[in-house]
């Protein structure tokens, strides 16, 4: 296992064009990867979703400074898991897709139906339940459509830098005003979507696990979290 001093050197190296350097950092953070891609299991091959991966790994040794003041597998998890769910928005099977808007525009229709009779939200269980489907199939469904809104969205600028991106940190001095931007943003929420904020990007745990510790449901963690990232990306447009 490689030591952060030696880490960095290798970092420096691959920077520097070094591809033997480059096979070793990957080689070497294969266990990272592997446990990323555990959370897309069943979405994508086993290999495709590797080499997806991979692709997010050798993107965060091209952009990684020691400046960030992170671990380098710190700063690598956004960006690696990144990688996966755009390709899942943007190029994943089509059929899938269009199942997973349309549940979620029906959970989204029966919810809002639930709350106007004056009941509680339902819970992942119950709706699927009423939808007549596996409950992971209800988490698949909003998160899917909650890729839209993610930290890996583009944000529209011309070096095509995501909002998970600058959170984390950006190696372009012209983005550092934006990077100060998101971290005043995050600072100024609330405890509890600070929290999610934190647990979600920063600790990669799913809304699932954030619902758990939080107490409350999947659904409330997955409204607050596109809520609280349709409001970064406006700060900072």
């Amino acid at each position: 296992m490689l030591g952060h001093e030696e880490t960095l050197s290798l970092i420096a190296l691959a920077q520097k064009g070094d591809d033997n350097a480059k096979e070793k950092l990957i080689a070497e953070n294969l266990p990272l990867i592997k446990s990323i891609v555990k959370r897309f299991n069943g979405r994508l091959e086993y290999d495709d979703l590797m080499q997806l991966g991979a692709m997010g790994l050798v993107k965060a040794i091209a952009n990684f400074d020691v400046s960030y003041g992170v671990r380098f597998s710190t700063y690598a998890v956004p960006l690696i898991s990144g990688e996966i769910k755009r390709f899942l928005r943007d190029d994943g099977a089509v059929k899938v897709s269009r199942w997973a808007k349309t549940l979620s525009a029906k959970i989204t229709q029966y919810i809002d139906e639930v709350q106007k009779a004056g009941k509680d939200e339902p819970s992942v269980d119950e709706l699927a339940e009423h939808f007549a489907v596996e409950p992971q199939d209800i988490v698949f469904a909003m998160d899917t459509t909650h890729y839209l809104l993610s930290l890996s969205e583009p944000l529209g600028d011309e070096d095509g830098a995501s909002l998970g991106d600058k959170i984390v940190g950006d190696s372009s001095p012209d983005e550092s005003l934006d990077t100060l931007m998101l971290k005043d943003c995050i600072q100024n929420l609330p405890e509890r979507e600070r929290k999610i904020i934190i647990l979600r990007y920063f600790r990669d745990k799913t809304q699932s696990e954030v619902a758990k510790e939080l107490g409350v449901s999947q659904v409330q963690v997955s409204r607050l979290e596109s809520k609280i990232l349709k409001k970064f990306k406006e700060e900072i447009e």
